[in-house]
């Protein structure tokens, strides 16, 4: 007797048998994920570190270095690669397939922190990001004005913009490309400094010296508590301009001379002062004769 002709026999317990196979079915359906592709996750965490007028070599021998030989014994870490040019460091690590990226960026930062007395102290900290499976720009947006300026607009974007734009859900950054910032260049000329013993040390001390914020705090009273504001920093061109770079006991050198400067013309002598004088030398002259 075959298995089928129970079935035959017995209906109610093909009817039973044929539910439950329906009913497995759609509770699988309803339950089971459904993928073409298992989940996987690729963490990439980049290590960049600017060094402003430093040469490719010198960027590699004492910033890139470091940081990729503290970086490379850090846990999950796969490969490595890096790239100096004037002015910056860029170190990409490569985590592991599945390794966690919290747990990853927290390795690296540590490590990072560990070597940073071993970059110069001129050059800027480094910044440590972390991006997470296929990061893709899927919307560019423009912005221009008729009234403000290029760095009008980077500031408004900077303060206004790009904060909405990043709480959006989905939105893993929002970054401002080709922005203009607020900044004062200062051109320095090499014969001029050489003339005056300036070197460009000096001129960045001065500016750290006299550019800075400093918090005054606050004047209490007994029934009055007012707040100090002190503006410390130089604010338009005249003030860098009128910046001492260097003084000395009998002259100083500034950064440039204010648009109101001018040169203090000689007083010539009265007449009456010279014609004394060439009366008397003419006496002299006479006496001398006789």
């Amino acid at each position: 007797m075959a298995i089928t002709d129970i079935f035959i026999k017995r209906p109610v317990l093909s009817v039973v048998v044929s539910l439950l196979i329906l009913l497995i079915g759609l509770r699988a359906a309803t339950v089971l994920p459904i993928r073409q592709y298992p989940k996987l996750s690729n963490t990439v965490v980049n290590v960049t570190t600017v060094y402003p007028g430093a040469s490719a070599n010198l960027i590699q021998g004492f910033i890139t270095t470091p940081i990729e030989q503290a970086v490379a014994s850090a846990e999950g870490v796969d490969y490595i690669t890096s790239s100096s040019v004037q002015g910056t460091s860029t170190i990409q690590v490569f985590i592991k397939l599945n390794f966690d990226p919290n747990q990853a960026l927290t390795e690296v930062l540590a490590k990072v922190n560990s070597v940073k007395y071993l970059i110069p102290k001129e050059s800027n900290d480094p910044v440590v990001t972390k991006t997470t499976g296929q990061t893709t720009a899927v919307m560019y947006l423009g912005f221009s004005s008729e009234e403000l300026s290029g760095s009008a607009i980077s500031d408004y974007l900077t303060r206004v913009v790009q904060p909405v734009l990043s709480t959006v859900d989905g939105v893993a950054s929002a970054d401002i490309l080709g922005g203009q910032t607020f900044a004062m260049r200062l051109w320095l000329d090499p014969v001029k400094m050489a003339g005056r013993g300036v070197s460009p040390n000096d001129v960045q001390a001065a500016i750290a010296a006299n550019n800075f914020q400093a918090a005054a705090g606050q004047a209490k009273g007994y029934f009055i508590v007012s707040n100090v504001t002190t503006n410390t920093d130089l604010r338009n061109l005249d003030q860098f301009k009128r910046m001492i770079i260097k003084s000395k006991a009998s002259s100083g050198s500034r950064m440039s001379r204010p648009s109101n400067w001018r040169r203090k013309a000689p007083t010539p002598a009265s007449p009456s002062t010279a014609s004394t004088r060439s009366s008397s030398a003419c006496r002299r002259r006479h006496r001398a004769t006789r």
